[in-house]
């Protein structure tokens, strides 16, 4: 009977250390890295090293091959196991592998260790109490102890729940303990077992592969042996029966327990010696390796073999001679490997999870994987999607496009995850991410032109383009990624100076709504660059902009407190000596939520494109002056310092709630209007930021952008949309326009003011042509005009 899961066939090492040149292992690691090995496994020795550690370092020293861990006993801690092995998969980049099984011993032979075993493992500093040993000798209590530390180990590693973890098993017991870390994939669980039906029984319902190991043993001279000596140990052959027969109890448990019994793999550990002619199981010439492991591979469905050996000579000719052969014998793999029950049993309705493209599959994911923690939310907006599509190039971007718009789902789309409107997640719909997506890159040196994919930050930016003394306005913050703002508008610290971001884009590659894959600039498709600039969102996935640059060098950066009880003095003030400040100058102003019996106090943040000590001082006093001065700080500084943000997952709970507007001038009445505002305590906070300038010299009609007129930009965060709904409607006739990157009102009258006509009607023509089923729409939607 022939048994093909499907599986990659791989080729791994079992390695040992002896203390003595303690950095020996690691080295045999590297090596076995370099000839292709896939699984780097340690076994703890006596007198050795700990075999976490030596991952750890082998980790640090390596960059491609898998780290197996383990195996660790049934009765270890569960939750420092888990939170170990989630560490160095984060600290790998998603390479950890974990073997759970008794150490020194077969669990599925359960047979009680050996008295010079245990001793043995004291010496080596490894000795769990000996009632555990000796709970081996009950199948049940091992079993049961296995059953539970998995259990365990995938409640701490369910990161995206948010309750603490309690368990209360005959063996382990956990007692609120705080989930995470999330490790950065799917951490496989292999059991580590014999051919015991409880052990086989066990895999096949908890875990994601069988483990296989020899005899008692053959088990205590695997992983008891000291350092190799001059004479090679005894080889270690698999036997075929035993996988057949283990491996058939395990499909069978699979089909039981609802799963596909090509989710589980199978692994085992094997040594030989290469030998002139043949002389018994793995000992002769490579041919005969070949001729004993590939009827375990066809028949009997083995995708791992570890190679338990410290010989480099032997590890040199495996690699060369007999995995290629194997490889060349078994052939391509088929069809895809169904997903774990552990991840398919989180699966939301209405998504085809099956038809997800080969290409996107392996960055993929869904609500059960360990990653989904990190990409499930946005930096103010909880969310629970049910697929995460994370494309790495172009045309995979048309592909989950492709993908996506024949599910019955939402489809949002993501690059930083920042956006206060809070569009790119969803409950239930997918999300089509395009983080991976972040180069920057410098195209021509003598006009300035650079190349940025929509995933990089705005910090990435900066830091790309300070070596040439360059910049590019782009918002306040440089954790913001490049694709939302950079569709939207981008109101930075040069605004007043360089106009908006949108002003200096020249040309960008664009997925449209049936997954092809544009260019946009002013001559070539010049009507999809118009839109592109200011309501991008509705067009289409940006995979590439081209800005061009402007100088950078340094700034004077100021943090400027001061007493904004008088708060409509202090707006008109402050927004009347924006007005008349030099545009190198642009500043924005943060006022917190009114508190009972203590002044309002405002915070202004200023930038000025100044290296220079006395321009930026005469620059800061008008603004300085607007209010009582309560504490500052000035900074001369690289741009890039003050955009540099460290980048981390975003995980918001609950939704945002906010206002935003354009106004021409802080007038008597709109300041008047903002401190009542304030005053009700219906805001976090209320922020003004300056506009105007370089952004006002471009036309109206230049770009979907209108807003030119406007010389500030308002937005108010709140804990209640109705509460701030009715404050905000109520200064409704004092805003000339709309900047749809701070809004989160949906109602319809929100795209007229960000579109006035016959902006709107030209946007409506263009996403009949090019989006007329209205697949981006989750954004600030505008919706296809009829025809």
């Amino acid at each position: 009977m022939t048994v093909d899961h499907g599986h990659p066939l791989r080729f791994g090492v079992l390695l040992t250390s002896d203390g003595a040149r303690p950095e020996a292992a690691v080295e045999r690691a590297r090596l076995s890295e370099e000839l292709g090995y896939d699984v780097v496994s340690f076994v703890d020795t006596p007198g050795g090293l700990d075999g976490w550690t030596l991952l750890s370092w082998a980790a640090a020293r390596t960059s491609r091959i898998r780290l197996l861990a383990g195996p660790a006993g049934p009765f270890a801690n569960p939750a420092f196991v888990a939170r170990a092995a989630a560490a160095l998969d984060l600290l790998s980049d998603g390479r950890v592998e974990l073997a759970l099984g008794a150490p020194f011993t077969s669990v599925g032979s359960i047979e009680p260790v050996p008295d010079a075993a245990l001793a043995s493992a004291a010496s080596a500093g490894r000795a769990e109490p000996v009632a555990a040993y000796e709970a081996l000798a009950e199948p049940v209590a091992a079993y049961e102890a296995l059953g539970e530390a998995i259990d365990v180990i995938r409640g701490i590693w369910a990161a995206h729940v948010r309750s603490p973890l309690h368990f209360d098993g005959r063996h382990h017991r956990v007692a609120g303990a705080e989930r995470g870390p999330a490790p950065a994939h799917n951490i496989p669980l292999w059991l580590a077992a014999g051919t015991h039906p409880d052990a086989l029984r066990l895999a096949a319902a908890k875990a994601d592969g069988w483990l296989h190991t020899a005899s008692a043993e053959a088990d205590a001279r695997l992983l008891t042996a000291p350092a190799p000596a001059p004479a090679p140990a005894p080889a270690i052959a698999p036997s075929g029966g035993d996988l057949a027969a283990g491996g058939a109890v395990i499909d069978e448990a699979a089909t039981a327990a609802g799963r596909d019994p090509r989710e589980l793999h199978r692994l085992t550990y094997l040594t030989g010696r290469f030998t002139a002619t043949a002389e018994g199981p793995l000992t002769g010439p490579p041919e005969q390796w070949v001729a004993d492991l590939l009827p375990l591979i066809r028949n009997d469905g083995l995708s791992t073999l570890l190679l338990a050996t410290d010989d480099e000579e032997t590890l040199r000719r495996f690699a060369t001679e007999v995995a290629p052969a194997l490889r060349a014998a078994r052939g391509e793999v088929t069809g895809r490997t169904p997903a774990s029950l552990f991840v398919r049993r989180h699966r939301r309705e209405g998504i085809d999870y099956d038809a997800i493209p080969a290409a996107l599959t392996g960055s993929a994911v869904e609500p059960g994987d360990a990653a989904f923690a990190r990409v499930r939310s946005t930096y103010l907006r909880g969310g629970s999607p049910g697929l995460v599509l994370r494309p790495g190039t172009p045309d995979e971007v048309g592909q989950a496009v492709r993908y996506a718009r024949t599910q019955p789902v939402k489809l949002s789309i993501r690059s930083g995850g920042h956006g206060i409107s809070g569009r790119s997640t969803s409950n239930g719909g997918i999300v089509i991410d395009v983080s991976r997506l972040n180069g920057v890159e410098v195209l021509d040196k003598a006009t300035r032109r650079v190349r940025v994919q929509p995933g990089a930050r705005w910090s990435d930016v900066a830091a790309a383009l300070s070596p040439h003394g360059w910049a590019l306005t782009s918002g306040d913050y440089g954790g913001v990624g490049v694709g939302g703002l950079a569709t939207a508008g981008g109101i930075g610290w040069f605004v007043r100076e360089q106009g908006l971001t949108i002003d200096r884009l020249r040309a960008v590659d664009l997925v449209l709504a049936d997954g092809s894959l544009v260019r946009a600039d002013a001559e070539e498709n010049a009507e999809l660059f118009w839109a592109v600039r200011g309501a991008g969102a509705n067009f289409g996935i940006v995979t590439a902009f081209e800005f061009e640059a402007h100088e950078g060098g340094e700034v004077g950066f100021a943090q400027l407190v001061v007493d904004a009880t008088d708060t409509a003095g202090f707006l008109q003030r402050w927004g009347a000596a924006m007005e008349a400040a030099p545009r190198d100058l642009t500043s924005s102003l943060i006022i917190g939520r009114a508190r009972p019996g203590q002044p309002i106090v405002a915070q202004i943040m200023a930038v000025v494109h100044s290296g220079d000590a006395e321009t930026i001082i005469n620059r800061l006093q008008p603004i300085a002056a607007t209010a009582p001065l309560l504490d500052h700080s000035i900074q001369v500084l690289p741009y890039e310092a003050i955009m540099h943000v460290p980048h981390g997952p975003h995980d918001a709970q609950g939704e945002p709630v906010t206002r935003a507007g354009l106004a021409d001038h802080l007038t008597p009445e709109l300041a008047a209007a903002a401190a009542r505002l304030v005053a009700s305590g219906h805001t976090y906070f209320f922020q003004v930021r300056a506009a105007g300038g370089a952004a006002s010299d471009v036309p109206p009609d230049a770009t979907a952008y209108a807003g030119r007129s406007a010389n500030f930009s308002l937005v108010a965060f709140g804990p209640a949309r109705r509460a701030l709904d009715e404050q905000w409607d109520a200064m409704l006739h004092h805003f000339s326009g709309q900047y749809i990157n701070f809004e989160t009102d949906l109602r319809p009258e929100r795209i007229q003011e960000a579109y006035p006509e016959p902006t709107l009607r030209r946007l409506r023509a263009l996403k009949r042509r090019y989006d007329p089923a209205n697949v981006f729409r989750d954004n600030f939607n505008i919706t296809p005009s009829d025809p």
